[in-house]
């Protein structure tokens, strides 16, 4: 067996039994800001699976997203009726908003995918895989198409695409 089956079963194990280290990690990640690059990815197994390297070029960065239904804007228009509703279904998994968000930060680099590194009570976070077109694109042909993660072309997208 190879050391990413172990390190896959450790980190498992860990997101089971929440034990402390999982927790501190939480609640740092909660107490500083909503998207931010990573220097390795905190689950260099599954990282790997979804096509990260370790080099120059390739970025991760933690995004974290409210859990629950979702809210809408405040309604403009004065008060009618048909204004007077406060969450809704955006229609793409909180996965996916994550994508967005990180691309919207770091908007010369193009998202190669994302996974689920945490949650707790209200947020989930999420590690996002982007890359660097200049220097990749022609190691990585999905970095030549231009703002994947808006058009649904990420996993997390393709199955938002699908409801």
């Amino acid at each position: 067996m190879g050391a990413y089956k172990y390190i896959r079963e450790s980190m498992q194990k860990a997101y089971k039994e929440r034990n402390d280290g999982y927790k501190k990690r939480l609640i740092g990640w909660r107490h500083g800001p909503a998207i931010e690059r990573v220097e390795k990815p905190t689950n260099i197994a599954r990282a790997r699976t979804l096509g990260y390297k370790a080099k120059k070029g390739y970025v991760i960065v933690r995004a974290r997203v409210d859990k629950g239904r979702r809210r809408r804007r405040t309604p403009m228009g004065g008060r009618k009726a048909r204004h007077n509703y406060l969450l809704t279904s955006p229609g793409l998994s909180h996965q996916a908003i994550a994508e967005q968000r990180a691309n919207r930060k770091f908007q010369n680099l193009e998202v190669i995918n994302s996974y689920w590194v945490g949650e707790d009570g209200t947020k989930k976070f999420f590690e996002v895989i982007l890359g660097d077109p200049a220097l990749l694109a022609d190691e990585v042909p999905m970095l030549r198409s231009k703002r994947r993660a808006y058009r649904g072309l990420t996993s997390a997208g393709k199955k938002a695409r699908a409801l």
